[in-house]
């Protein structure tokens, strides 16, 4: 994709927090670092993101009256001073009575052309389920995004439940372009297009692939199976002319390892007993950094941060020599279409 028309492809992607950012090509074939894309009006898009006032019966935490959430690439500070959240230049101080959380959106960004009029659009899927457009008003050479808007089916808004990861691609070969949405379930959803290439209008959804499997932790499984989090991609994989799709996922498998010997699980067992204080103590520092009589001089601030690095390493260490539980893995698998589809 060659968002500017300066002949050299660019790379789009969403994030955690949920700001879009862009790697221009170069004429090396590198990247530039990344930049935070911006609408026309110059606000940062990161659609369902900023800044929000939580009331107490919405807070996560117990004893607030209200707090701060922002969703977006923000930061904590800790000064002697207080406890302060850097958010694109704004600062902010979180307090006992007005604490800050951070979270973010989930952005999963796609580049296509919507309404076929010779410039870049974006489609983007959050973290609710939901996707967007944001439209191009500029030219091939200079994007101008406007606001976005919530693409709709039979006038309600697709949603998916969670974590959309939006692609559109001809899938019916009928020459405008079709929406596939994959969720947080593991499925993906094809969204066909009844309408034309200048004016989409989308069909309900038919369901590609079904769920993955969720299980994780003690209960993932030994083998490889497909999980969750659906992203996908549309590609003519193997040349027969048919469009196949590529699914990313998440998923959880547990080691293949042999089962340990009595001597070997009562070591496991004495350190899982040496990581217990070593968790106890993390949890009394970090309360003393967000706490209601948290630490207020550079020194003492000081002292507390080395030693929670101290007590993460020491965890990391011990944790090193326990046998893994579980991994997680992105696998892509492979759909390959036939004519009967």
């Amino acid at each position: 994709m060659d968002i500017n028309n300066d002949g050299y492809r660019d790379i789009i992607s969403g994030s955690w927090p949920g700001e879009i950012f862009l790697f221009r090509g170069r004429a090396d074939g590198s990247f530039a670092a990344p930049e935070i894309i911006k609408d026309k009006d110059g606000k940062i898009i990161n659609i369902g993101g900023g800044i929000r006032e939580e009331s107490r019966s919405m807070a996560f935490l117990d004893g607030m009256n209200n707090m701060m959430l922002i969703a977006g690439n923000a930061k904590f500070e800790y000064t002697p001073e207080g406890i302060f959240v850097n958010y694109h230049g704004q600062r902010f101080e979180s307090t006992p009575e007005r604490p800050i959380g951070i979270t973010g959106t989930a952005s999963a960004a796609h580049v296509t052309d919507w309404d076929g009029d010779g410039d870049y659009d974006l489609i983007i899927g959050d973290i609710r389920g939901k996707v967007f457009l944001v439209p191009n008003a500029g030219t091939p050479e200079s994007y101008a995004f406007g606001k976005e808007k919530q693409i709709q089916v039979g006038g309600k808004p697709i949603d998916v439940e969670r974590s959309a990861g939006p692609f559109t691609a001809d899938w019916d070969g009928d020459s405008d372009l079709d929406l596939l949405v994959g969720a947080d379930d593991g499925s993906v959803r094809l969204f066909r297009n009844t309408g034309s290439a200048r004016s989409p209008e989308l069909a309900s959804a038919v369901q590609l692939v079904p769920p993955g499997e969720s299980a994780t932790g003690a209960q993932s499984p030994k083998d490889v199976r497909r999980g969750t989090r659906s992203k996908i991609c549309v590609a003519d994989w193997n040349g027969d002319g048919w469009l196949d799709l590529l699914v990313g996922d998440r998923a959880s498998q547990k080691p293949d390892l042999a089962d340990p010997t009595p001597e070997q699980e009562a070591e496991y067992d004495r350190i899982r007993k040496e990581l217990e204080p070593l968790r106890k103590r993390y949890g009394e520092l970090a309360e003393k950094l967000h706490g209601p009589s948290r630490a207020r001089t550079e020194e003492e601030l000081e002292r507390i941060q080395k030693e929670m690095e101290e007590i993460r390493q020491r965890q990391e260490n011990l944790r090193a020599r326990l046998p893994r539980e579980y991994e997680t893995h992105g696998w892509v698998w492979l759909f390959l279409r036939t004519r009967a589809d």
